[in-house]
């Protein structure tokens, strides 16, 4: 079956450890957008790990993890990152890189940088040079991971590249100069080659065989590049519907689609957030929940679970089920606020708005009464405090969609799997 798993709020809902969880039974893991600004937390047998770009599907002997057309990757990040795997003791020789997937170059985060440092009001981004990669790829200006394997070709095509965008940004001049992207860039060479391939027969041939095949996404809906919060978004689509295009193959062979979401809400950069709260509840839930950007240290904004946000992403992504992260870290409060609304100028809306407006906007709450115990080591939904059941049941009844997996600590074996009858409960 092909089963993808994408963020339902503003990225780092828990993608990576539901990814880890479910590709024990993956024959393949794809990631089909995005870059090194993903960070996805990992705990397992080998530690713990916060990957960039490798699919969470690495630990996993018998699975093959794979970077779709629809990632901009760094080359020497990507070296980086199998070196550390590798000295874990993890076999990174189940990876397969796409030759079309686009390069993100020392050039890239130079402009990123300078680009930031132009607008009046920050985007929030990470620096990593994503934006930038996906911009020379619409401008016909990127280089693919498969040119890696002509030199003599890569050369000239880099030169014309990095000319190109001197010429357009003359400021960027004095960050580098072209002989030192060229080292970088051989420096990392000789590791990716091995991994680089077509991977449009791998997949083929996995549907034709009904093996399963998980799809895994950077960030969340909110921060999708045409149905987020624009401009306070990233540069590719983390939504299900970005699969067909990142990955390679059609829409109708996905049949299952998990929505991650955590049981608050939490956002890192710039941007509207109608949920945010600049009180002790957020440092609550700040300090409880260990809110901090893998990639970038950042500490995230923290609010209530926001529901118009889930609405919306049950019908743009389709999910077939909810996965909700962290319910551990609401143990000990009284009580617990939803939004199952916003407001604005007297209106009622059930889903998010355009940016511009969604900065106007209040969320209308409900609250539910919270637990004290600790459910961190509750390994059926039945463990779980009555109160505790009855959040899940609620947000399930305010999405319409069934939540089949329930996160009570960031270690594999803290999560709840509900049996289907219960599900419907």
């Amino acid at each position: 079956m092909f089963h993808a798993v994408v963020g339902a709020q503003y990225g780092d809902e828990g993608k990576g450890k539901m990814v880890d969880y479910l590709a024990e039974k993956a024959d393949l893991v794809v990631r089909y957008q995005g870059g090194g600004n993903a960070g996805h937390t990992i705990v397992n047998q080998y530690g713990k790990f916060a990957l960039h770009l490798v699919p969470s599907g690495i630990f996993h002997n018998h699975t093959i993890s794979v970077l779709g057309a629809g990632v901009v990757l760094h080359p020497q990040q990507l070296v980086d990152e199998l070196t550390t795997l590798e000295a874990a003791g993890i076999d990174t020789r189940r990876l397969v890189i796409s030759e079309r997937a686009h390069m993100v170059l020392p050039y890239h985060i130079w402009q990123d940088k300078w680009e930031e440092e132009q607008r009046s009001k920050k985007v929030g981004t990470t620096l990593q040079g994503i934006g930038p990669a996906y911009q020379d790829k619409v401008g016909r200006f990127g280089l693919q991971v498969g040119e890696l394997r002509d030199l003599h070709r890569l050369r000239t095509r880099l030169e014309t590249a990095f000319q190109a965008k001197i010429n357009r940004i003359p400021g960027l001049a004095s960050y580098g100069t072209f002989d030192e992207i060229w080292t970088s860039l051989l420096a990392a060479r000789d590791k990716l080659l091995p991994y680089i391939a077509d991977t449009t027969p791998l997949l083929y041939e996995a549907h034709q065989a009904e093996k399963d095949v998980l799809f895994e996404g950077q960030l969340g809906i909110m921060r999708d590049l045409d149905w987020g919060v624009y401009p306070f978004v990233t540069s590719s689509n983390p939504i299900a519907g970005g699969i067909g295009a990142g990955a390679g193959v059609p829409p109708t062979a996905i049949r299952r689609i998990t929505g991650i979401t955590k049981a608050y809400t939490t956002a890192v950069g710039e941007g509207p957030f109608p949920t945010q709260l600049n009180d002790s509840y957020g440092t609550y839930l700040q300090d409880k929940g260990h809110e901090y950007g893998a990639t970038t240290g950042r500490p995230r904004a923290c609010g209530w679970l926001d529901i118009p946000t889930l609405r919306y992403g049950a019908w743009i992504n389709g999910y077939t089920e909810l996965a909700l992260m962290k319910l551990d870290v609401l143990s000990g409060l009284d009580q617990i606020q939803v939004a199952v609304r916003y407001e604005k100028d007297g209106t009622q809306y059930e889903w998010p708005l355009p940016a511009y407006d969604m900065e106007l906007v209040q969320p209308v709450y409900e609250t539910l009464p919270g637990w004290q115990e600790d459910i961190s080591d509750c390994r059926t939904f039945a463990d779980l405090p009555a109160n505790a059941q009855a959040f899940v049941r609620q947000v399930e009844a305010w999405v319409g969609v069934p939540v089949r997996y329930v996160s009570v600590g960031p270690d594999r074996a803290q999560t709840i799997l509900r049996g289907d009858m219960e599900t419907q409960a």
